[in-house]
């Protein structure tokens, strides 16, 4: 009897652990990401990639209709994210990520671009893109078995995205500007070190005990030159004396932070002053 009723609890075991189990099999259309760095920027393409498999692809009796819509890939909408603005076709499209969604046509597609919400991509049809290109179709020798979405004719600020699946190739340009971005860091790096470069350059010397003449050095260009530094900077001005056993002038600077610590109304500052001076003192 006890053996039986043992067989009966294993039976149920393991029938539990069949309905759990959760079967996995290879996607017909498996995820691909695609990512460029363009300019100063870099772009994102994340989508699937249906094959023909012997299929029609395009067209009026086509897997993909000519002047319908359709999410540019398979399974969910193909998302497209970019760090800076760019220009595709010459139209601005910002920053972000964003669905992409595109009508084929015999001659050109028209890309539909969506701020990202989902992968649903029946969502996006009835909204209003934030932005709306052609770019034009055309037909190549070469058959490409599964979809493929890719960067061509790359240049310094420019390239080409390419669509191709089966013979027909679709290319829409991307510019980027970064010139001016480049100038002015390059007017500002050969101007010399701004004033937050000697900051974290004294607070990295000065925390890692590394060489606090040199720190010193720094953290006078940010206290004594140019405009009124503020209550923290002239505070680790201060450490700084304080650690190099120059308590006459720590104790100067610290009475220094701690009131411009109180015209900043920083309590927290305001007590860390008093603390060093009451130390330098003793």
């Amino acid at each position: 009897m006890l053996q039986r009723l043992f067989c009966m609890v294993l039976l149920s075991l393991l029938s539990l652990g069949k309905t759990d189990a959760q079967l996995r099999i290879p996607s017909l259309s498996p995820s691909s990401t695609v990512r460029q760095d363009l300019g100063l920027t870099a772009i994102e393409i994340r989508y699937a990639r249906p094959s023909a498999r012997g299929r029609t692809i395009f067209g009026e009796k086509g897997l993909v209709r000519y002047h319908e819509f359709w999410r540019t890939g398979a399974n969910a909408a193909t998302k497209i994210t970019i760090e800076q603005d760019i220009y595709l076709q010459d139209q601005m499209l910002m920053k972000g990520s964003y669905a992409l969604l595109s009508k084929p046509s015999l001659t050109n597609w028209t890309l539909y671009f969506y701020p990202y919400e989902s992968g649903n991509w029946n969502t996006y049809v009835d909204k209003t893109p934030t932005l709306m290109i052609s770019a034009p179709s055309s037909t190549s020798m070469d058959f490409q078995e599964s979809f493929s979405i890719y960067f061509d004719q790359l240049e310094l600020g420019s390239a080409q995205l390419v669509f191709a699946w089966a013979k027909i190739r679709v290319h829409a340009s991307i510019r980027v500007d970064f010139k001016d971005k480049v100038l002015q860091d390059i007017d500002k790096t050969m101007a010399g070190p701004s004033r937050n470069d000697y900051f974290q350059s004294a607070l990295f010397l000065h925390e890692m005990g590394l060489d606090l003449e040199l720190a010193l050095e720094y953290i006078q260009e940010v206290t004594r030159k140019g405009e009124p530094p503020l209550f923290f900077q002239v505070h680790r001005e201060a450490l700084i004396l304080a650690d190099l056993n120059r308590n006459g002038e720590a104790v100067s600077v610290a009475q220094k932070a701690l009131e411009l610590s109180k015209e900043a109304g920083n309590k927290d500052f305001v007590r860390l002053c008093e603390q060093l001076i009451e130390k330098l003192k003793s």
